[in-house]
């Protein structure tokens, strides 16, 4: 064993099988070299810090486990397992650790592995040989598919693309269980390893990556895996944002701009506006009670303001590398207009910004105009940060952008100003990819989901009808709880005071509909009932929002979870819509979400999947009959769901 050669010696299975049938990898498949270095790598560490005696333990039992896994032999595993029996406790940690670390090793040579495989059939061209080949194609790929294969014309193509939203939720699960301490060592090993076998590389750049190679592999091994304190529901959140900071929030101009190629590409000389809703982002995180018991009106509110900070600070940083880029003179009327009032009437320096602290001048139109974009995004990012941390801010709101609207227009006037003076190839830079982030992102980065059981909902009502001497609302059948609902929502009467006796669970609800009425409506996103039933869980939401006075009122979404319910959602669902009050209210557009978690565990997962697909139909025939547009929310919850 111990004269094998070092890339035979210690390989992930993927890489043992290649070595088995050389005959099946490609010429382009380099995981064996990945893995084979990653592992040499981390073995030099280990013996670095626990000594040789340990580095070739773990090369033996990693050597027992690959054979064993070739030829089954159970004397093998017999001892492996006493070899491992007999480590003292703290070397067996080292051992349980190395291993953990490996495997953690041989994932990110096969995601690596991925990735140069996908480069090399784009530059071919060719998913031809690959049996995934729907999901290996790219963008351009799938719109060639729509119209060569399926008989779609370019224009249709185009239209649904311009029309089409996809909703991407973030769950408040904390499903991720790798911290991101080490989620980011990973990354940065992954880069490591992309560049060393990159073809124009330096034998001096070649040696300072193998550096920061091991460097990482090293800090990753010494890194807890393990956070050892639960998260709070801001911890949740802090998490679920640094995947837009990191990935998403340069991700999606990106994408969008390589749709635009994709496009050109089929003979659609028109580039996808920049206000198409094609892709928009929401969270559970904060705002999910049913889930998570932590979550308070409190929570809610620290968790829009941190998002709304954080958008306004991400925005910030790109405002001034866009006044560099924006540094031409010629200009339209309109926007010469604009900055010559913005140029008079500001006339101070600003001392806390790092460029363009001084006055711009006036022949600089465009930064004149970008420069109050500046000062409103500084005002906006600072108001949301004395309100999230004091609950006060002494900025006028008037300083500040109070809805997407008005950060728009100033960008639409210089993409506008550019396209009449014949710089549109300037426009459709740097400033198209900012008016993309403005449009996916808004003010809030993030709308956020509420998320409440109906039966909180039926203890509030039911607190208030008690108060008011006309009986147990829990008590009523569904039929005399629409009745009262609908006349309470005809009427314009106020429900309750301030005299209303609240108990602990009844005023954290109010307290829930209250922060929707206190903050900018464009921070939430759909209220949903969980273990909704009845027209009346619908209804009663849309009660309470009027009673708190939440001016903009969240769309209510039913979530139908349990088997029966899902049997019954769509009778309940043509209850709701034969109600004329709600079909005003709703303009013609429904959301219902169906549970995958809740209905596997009721009914298993073969019969909830058959009643989920029954129910859906059932609801699309619901909807097209009342000329309703339903959209469908999956709720993928559960360990299967969720690839755990």
């Amino acid at each position: 064993m111990a004269g094998k050669a070092p890339m035979e010696r210690h390989q992930s299975i993927d890489a043992q099988l290649r070595l088995l049938a050389p005959g099946k990898v490609s010429e382009d498949d380099k995981l064996v070299e990945y893995d084979a270095l990653l592992v040499d790598r981390f073995l030099d560490i280990l013996q670095d810090l626990h000594g040789p005696h340990l580095r070739e333990f773990v090369q033996e039992c990693y050597e027992l486990s690959a054979e064993y896994e070739n030829d089954r032999d159970e004397a093998r595993l017999g001892e492996l397992g006493r070899k491992l029996t007999s480590l003292p406790p703290g070397d067996s940690i080292v051992v349980a650790s190395s291993f953990s670390h490996m495997l953690n090793l041989a994932n990110l040579a096969e995601e690596v592995q991925i990735a140069h495989r996908r480069r090399i059939k784009l530059k071919r061209g060719d998913f031809a040989d690959e049996a995934s080949a729907p999901t290996e194609s790219d963008i351009e790929e799938t719109l060639k598919r729509l119209v060569s294969q399926l008989g779609k014309s370019r224009e249709e193509v185009f239209d649904a693309l311009k029309n089409q939203t996809v909703d991407l939720v973030f769950t408040a699960h904390p499903t991720q269980s790798v911290r991101r301490s080490l989620l980011q060592k990973h990354g940065r090993i992954r880069n490591c390893l992309r560049q060393l076998y990159a073809k124009d590389i330096t034998a001096d750049d070649k040696q300072e990556l193998d550096e920061a190679l091991q460097r990482e592999i090293q800090a990753a091994f010494r890194t807890d895996e393990i956070r050892r304190t639960p998260p709070t529901p801001q911890d949740e959140m802090r998490a679920g944002m640094s995947y837009f900071h990191e990935t998403i929030w340069k991700g999606v101009p990106k994408f969008l701009r390589r749709i635009d190629t994709a496009l050109k590409n089929i003979g659609i000389n028109e580039r996808l506006p920049y206000n198409a809703p094609l892709i928009q982002f929401s969270s559970w995180m904060g705002g999910d009670r049913d889930g998570n018991p932590r979550v308070t009106p409190e929570v809610t509110r620290d968790v829009c303001l941190l998002a709304r900070m954080m958008a306004a600070n991400l925005y910030f940083s790109q405002i001034e590398d866009l006044m560099f880029e924006l540094s031409m003179w010629r200009c339209s009327d309109e926007l010469r207009i604009r900055a010559d009032e913005l140029h008079r009437s500001s006339k101070r320096a600003a001392k806390h910004y790092i460029e363009f602290w001084k006055q711009v001048p006036p022949n600089e139109p465009y930064r004149v105009i970008l420069g109050d974009v500046r000062d409103k995004l500084y005002y906006t990012r600072e108001r949301s940060r004395h309100l999230l941390t004091t609950g006060i801010s002494e900025i006028p709101e008037d300083a500040t952008f109070t809805n997407v609207e008005q950060f728009l227009e100033p960008l639409e006037l210089c993409y506008r100003s550019l396209c009449a003076c014949g710089d549109k190839p300037i426009a459709d830079g740097s400033l198209l990819d900012f008016l993309r982030q403005v449009s996916t992102f808004g003010l809030a980065l993030v709308k956020l989901d509420i998320r409440q059981e109906s039966d909180r909902h039926t203890d509030v009502l039911d607190s208030i009808t008690t108060h008011l001497g006309i009986g147990s609302y829990a008590e009523w059948s569904e039929e005399k709880r629409q009745d009262w609902l609908l006349s309470e929502l005809r009427g314009k009467r106020p429900l309750f005071g301030s005299d209303l006796p609240l108990t602990e669970e009844t005023a954290d609800v109010l307290g829930t509909f209250h922060v929707l009425a206190e903050l900018p409506a464009d921070c939430f996103g759909a209220y949903i009932i969980s273990m909704a039933t009845a027209p009346s869980d619908v209804l009663a939401v849309e009660l309470l929002q009027r009673e708190c006075h939440v001016k903009q009122p969240l769309r209510v979404v039913p979530l139908f979870e349990k088997l029966a319910d899902l049997e019954a959602a769509p009778a309940a669902v043509a209850r709701l819509f034969s109600i004329d009050w709600y079909m005003n209210r709703i303009n013609g557009k429904q959301e219902v979400m169906i549970g995958y978690s809740d209905s596997g565990k009721d009914a298993g997962r073969l019969s909830a999947a058959w009643q989920m697909y029954k129910a859906q139909e059932e609801l699309i025939k619901v909807a097209k009959h009342y000329g309703v547009k339903l959209t469908m929310f999956h709720g993928r919850g559960g360990t299967v769901g969720r690839g755990a």
